[in-house]
C-alpha cells in the first residue's frame, strides 16, 4: 500500500506554553479521527490486516490516555483557573461555557467506550465492521467541541490568565503524563 494513509505530525510544543500545548493535542485529537476514517474504509476493502489491527491499536492508545490528560488538563486545571480568574464578577457565561464543555466530555468518553469494543476486535484480529455513522458521531462531536474551545476558551484563557497561573498549569500537565512516553507512529502510514 503506497502511502494510502498518510502520516500526520503537529508542531512541537512544551508544557510550558500550556494552551498551545492544548490546542497541538487538538490537532492530534483530529489526526485520530482522520485515522479512524481512514480505518472504516480500509476494513472495508481489506479486512482486519496488519495495518488494521495495528491502526485500533494507535487510536485505542491514543484515545486511553493522551485525550484522557487532554480532558483532566482542562478539567483539574483550566476550568478551575478561568472560575477563578472570575471571581467578584458574573461568570455566568463561562460556566455555562465550561458545563457545556464538561458534558461534551462526558459525551465524548461514552462513545469512546461503545466504539472502542469494535476497536478492540479489530486490533485482535477479528473480522467486524467499524460502523461509518458511530465513527461520525464521534468525529463529529469532537470537531464542534474543538471548535468551541479553540473559539471560545482558549482565547478567554489567554485573556484571564496570567504567566504565573499559566505556569501552574504547565506544571500540572506535566506531572499528569509520563514525561519518556512518546507518541506512536501512525500504522498506516508508509514509512518510505
Amino acid at each position: 500500500m503506497t502511502n494510502a494513509f498518510p502520516g500526520h505530525s503537529t508542531p512541537a510544543v512544551g508544557f510550558e506554553v500550556p494552551l498551545e500545548m492544548l490546542a497541538a493535542c487538538h490537532q492530534r485529537v483530529q489526526a485520530q479521527c482522520a485515522l479512524l476514517h481512514r480505518l472504516v474504509i480500509h476494513l472495508g476493502a481489506h479486512g482486519t490486516d496488519r495495518q488494521a489491527r495495528d491502526a485500533a491499536d494507535t487510536v485505542m492508545r491514543y484515545f486511553d490516555t493522551s485525550a484522557r490528560h487532554h480532558h483532566a488538563d482542562e478539567e483539574v486545571d483550566l476550568f478551575p483557573a478561568l472560575i477563578e480568574s472570575m471571581a467578584g464578577s458574573d461568570a455566568v457565561c463561562l460556566n455555562e461555557l465550561i458545563d457545556s464543555l464538561r458534558a461534551d466530555h462526558r459525551e465524548l468518553e461514552h462513545r469512546w467506550r461503545h466504539l472502542r469494543r469494535t476497536l478492540e476486535q479489530v486490533a485482535d484480529g477479528t473480522a467486524t465492521a467499524l460502523s461509518a455513522d458511530e465513527v461520525q458521531a464521534f468525529t463529529g462531536l469532537y470537531e464542534r467541541h474543538i471548535t468551541r474551545e479553540e473559539s471560545e476558551l482558549l482565547p478567554m484563557a489567554k485573556r484571564l490568565l496570567g504567566d504565573a497561573e499559566l505556569d501552574r498549569i504547565g506544571l500540572a500537565m506535566r506531572a499528569r503524563r509520563d514525561p519518556l512516553q512518546i507518541e506512536p507512529p501512525n500504522p498506516l502510514h508508509d514509512s518510505g
